[in-house]
């Protein structure tokens, strides 16, 4: 597993490959929409999907808390699909969080899916996170340098005649998006102007693959149709 460093505000950041930030300099992890129980969500609507993206999404996150042990963990929003997400967490998968708060600070920065801090929790919710200079939020826009989420960045990139569609870093100097880590999530494709217009002089994508990650500018990217995205 090989992680990408950055520079951000003269700050040395790593991106793994696995969606996940790691600043080694201040011990602080960072992931961004976790969407947690928004299977059962969707099933409450009647749009019945297997009961486990909230087990596979921190049999993701509970490695990279062993890998690199940091001393706090901010989740950048939309850690649960629903302000009522916390509640309907399996035991399981609830123990799993407790016993991740007990070897790490939890920071809950709010979403626009779960304006409301996860009920039963440790942990701290903020509107925003700072961390000297940077700027933790759920939407990015707030004024830079800052890290953010929310829009689930993905890039579409042509490979041996097909074209393959992959989660993403979108970063500039000053602003970095993180690609979504819930099992449930989509995407949307970085060139839509939602998410370019952050960063008007141009960016670096960076392509989660297995183990490692593939950087590419957005000149370099085909754009996805509405199907593909």
């Amino acid at each position: 597993m090989t992680a990408a460093p950055i520079h951000i505000a003269g700050e040395r950041l790593m991106l793994d490959p696995e969606g996940a930030l790691w600043w080694p300099a201040r011990s602080l992890m960072a992931v961004a929409d976790l969407h947690l129980e928004k299977g059962s969500s969707l099933a409450a609507r009647g749009a019945l999907l297997p009961p486990y993206d909230s087990r596979a999404t921190l049999d993701r996150l509970t490695p990279l808390i062993r890998r690199y042990r940091p001393a706090r963990l901010v989740a950048l929003g939309d850690s649960f699909h629903d302000r009522h997400g916390a509640a309907r967490l399996g035991a399981a998968e609830a123990e799993r969080l407790r016993a991740i708060a007990a070897v790490t600070e939890l920071v809950w920065v709010l979403g626009n899916h779960d304006p409301a801090p996860p009920a039963g929790f440790p942990g701290m919710a903020v509107a925003e996170w700072r961390e000297g200079a940077i700027a933790f939020r759920h939407e990015g826009g707030g004024g830079t340098p800052e890290i953010c989420g929310h829009h689930h960045p993905k890039a579409l990139v042509p490979t041996r005649g097909k074209a393959v569609s992959r989660p993403c870093f979108v970063a500039d100097s000053r602003r970095l998006m993180l690609p979504a880590f819930g099992a449930y999530t989509g995407g949307l494709d970085v060139r839509d102007q939602a998410i370019a217009g952050l960063f008007p002089r141009g960016c670096r994508v960076f392509l989660q693959g297995r183990g490692r990650l593939y950087s590419f500018t957005l000149a370099q990217l085909r754009a996805a149709s509405p199907a593909e995205a």
